[in-house]
Order: structure tokens, then sequence, then C-alpha cells
């Protein structure tokens, strides 16, 4: 298996729903949510992928970093790369439906632990996304991470606990979720979280509690005062809001205030080991990835999201070897080429 024959697959698979395209940019696929692409004009998403393509990286050669260390800690767990499979759900409104559900995340728990690192699932309107999630991450021994969106406080206490009873190495909300077009389409009451609010879910989670979706220096600021163990600066992939800046261009500040004190994740627009290597350089302490996921799992089962994966890490050593960096700690600002 290699990855132009997972791309066929997957093209042949998500027919009408995705048209795995050469470059994964969201022109193509713009409004299409649910489906694939971005909100409204896909402006998000495309800022997503802009953003990491206006960062440019310094090459050097003259050091000696040969074999660079990719491996990584988190949430208390040894990681073979600092790439992590991002909280995707509703393979059948979002990607043609031709792979079920609770297999589809199957692929993605089992994939990324066969990769060495570790996947999340996700929650949506219908229960059995987040029932699907928790059995996946069950059946590997608890390795992965639940999301849950933005509901009722006292349902998402709810839905930790289970998270919690299948050993998850950690849970989180997606809060950016509370305007999510597709949960409004099934009736599922989500929206925003204030601090009070968050505190009470964070203070009876008995796991590492991820806030997904932040995208300002004072929200960064808020998840800290709520007591989130982690945050992902992210925009959904493009597919909340239209017309929000590339992920790239608002990390660099957000990392810069909040980094050391809490985990600092980045998504979006992430389609090679050196988008990875910008994301770090620009503050991120790992990445999550969820389109070349999907493209993955669609078309090569858990073998599909493992090659993703391996790839990623093999470009992201490369990328490493040429920029200088003999392991993540050395991936900084200096790697990225500065126009003054």
């Amino acid at each position: 298996m290699n990855l132009q024959e997972v791309k066929k697959n997957a093209r042949e698979k998500m027919k009408g729903y995705c048209r795995v395209c050469r470059i994964c940019d969201g022109v193509a696929c713009a409004g299409e949510v649910p489906g694939m692409g971005g909100a409204g004009t896909g402006a998000s998403f495309r800022a997503n992928v802009q953003a990491l393509a206006d960062v440019k990286v310094n090459m050097r050669t003259l050091h000696d970093a040969r074999n660079p260390d990719i491996s990584c800690e988190i949430f208390g767990r040894r990681l073979s790369m600092p790439i992590l499979a991002a909280p995707i759900t509703g393979s059948d409104y979002n990607m043609g439906g031709a792979v079920p559900e609770a297999e589809f995340i199957q692929m993605v728990i089992s994939g990324s632990r066969q990769a060495g690192t570790i996947g999340m699932c996700g929650d949506g309107g219908n229960p059995v996304f987040y029932s699907s999630g928790i059995s996946a991450i069950e059946k590997e021994g608890g390795h992965g991470i639940a999301i849950i969106k933005p509901r009722e406080n006292h349902k998402v206490v709810e839905m930790v606990k289970r998270a919690q009873n299948v050993g998850a190495a950690a849970v989180g909300m997606d809060v950016d979720g509370a305007g999510l077009v597709t949960m409004a389409l099934m009736g599922q009451p989500v929206g925003p979280k204030n601090v009070k609010e968050l505190k009470e879910i964070i203070s009876r989670a008995e796991l590492p509690f991820i806030l997904k979706g932040i995208m300002t220096v004072d929200e960064a600021k808020l998840a800290m005062e709520a007591g989130a163990s982690a945050i992902v600066v992210s925009n959904h992939g493009g597919r909340i809001l239209d017309y929000t800046p590339g992920v790239a261009e608002v990390l660099p500040s957000i990392a810069k205030t909040v980094k050391g004190k809490i985990t600092v994740l980045a998504d979006g627009g992430v389609r090679s080991g050196v988008d990875v290597l910008k994301y770090l350089a620009l503050g991120a302490d790992a990445v999550l990835v969820g389109r070349p996921i999907i493209i993955g799992a669609y078309g090569g089962g858990t073998e599909g999201v493992k090659l993703v994966l391996d790839t990623m890490a093999s470009e992201l050593r490369q990328a490493m070897i040429l920029t200088g960096c003999s392991n993540l700690e050395e991936i900084t600002d200096e790697v990225i080429y500065k126009n003054i």
C-alpha cells in the first residue's frame, strides 16, 4: 500500500463528498458543510492552509542533527511523534458513509496506536458517534482521547465519566462546536461555556482536560483560569465560522502567553511533516491532523491511517535534518524565516 493507492481508493469511496484533491485547500469544497468543506465561503479553511504556506523555514545543513528524535510525552503517554489524530465524526453525512461510523473511528484509534501515537474520538448529533469512539478506545486498552461537544454540563460530566471508565488518556471539549451546523440540524443543544461552567466540569474530571477551539490570547488565559490541562489552537478546520484568521497567524501570540503553563496543541491545514515543523516552530507542543486521517481511513483502513502518520513522521524527521534540529526542543522560532 502507498499513499497514491490510498488516495485513489478514498476518492472512489467518498465520491460526492470529497474530491481528494491533489492540493487539499478548501477551494473545491467551499461551503460543503455537512461534507468535507469549510463554512460559508470556505475562507477559514483556506486561511489555515494559506497561513501555513506563508510560513517559510530556514534551511541549515552545517550541524550534527543526523538522526532527529521526534518522540514526545503528552498527558503522561510517551508518543513516537508529536502528531495526533484529530477528533472526527459523521462518517455518514460528512464522508458518504461507505465506512460505518464504528469501523471508521476504530481505524483511527487503532491506526494511531500502531503508528506509536494517539488518536481522538469525537461527539456529534447521533449518540452512536461518541459511543463508537469510547468503544474503540476501550478496545485499545484506553489508548485514546475523547472530545465532547459543549453540551449541558450534566451531560458533559456523564460523558467524561464514560471516558474515565475505559481508561482514556484524556478528555476534552471542542468549545468551538457551540455553533456547529450539523449539531443544530440534529436537534442537539450546544452553546458557549463561561469559566464558571468550565470549572465545574473540569473539577469533576479525573483526567487531563483539553479545550479545543481557542483562537485568541484572552481565551487561552480563560482556559488556564478554568483549569484546563491543554488547549488546541483551532478554528475547527474552518467549519464553524467564516472569515477567521488561519491558525498559524494566531498561534505565536497564544503560545508566547501560555506555553509552559499549559500544553499547546494546534490543528488546521496540516498536510505534511513540514507543516508539523512549522506549527512546532510557531509554538505548539504537538499538532492534530484531520482530513489526511480521513483519507487514510477511507482509502486504506487501519493500515492507511498508520501510513499517513508514519509518512508525516518521516517528513518531519527529514525537515528537522534540513533545519538543524536534533529534537523537538530545538524546533524554535529560529527555524522560521523572518524577512526583516
